[in-house]
């Protein structure tokens, strides 16, 4: 789904910890529960929609570490 089109109370959000650097995964709440994952560097390009339960299990994994061995 082209991100651009999406239309959703809530604005994008990006980590705190991000450098401005535009490599970023910015996440946004839809209206109806799911939340919506683009990349920063192209926010018209295509954005991946996930469930309330699908959002939740990876939230999960990243704050049980789960995906440490992903980063660089």
């Amino acid at each position: 789904m082209p991100a651009d089109v999406i239309e959703a109370t809530d604005g994008w959000q990006k980590a705190r910890a991000s450098q401005g650097t535009g490599a970023c995964v910015e996440l946004r709440k839809l209206d109806d529960g799911q939340v919506a994952l683009r990349n920063s560097r192209f926010p018209s390009g295509p954005a991946l929609v996930l469930t309330a339960p699908e959002i939740a299990a990876l939230l999960n994994g990243v704050k049980n570490g789960e995906f440490d061995r992903l980063a660089v």
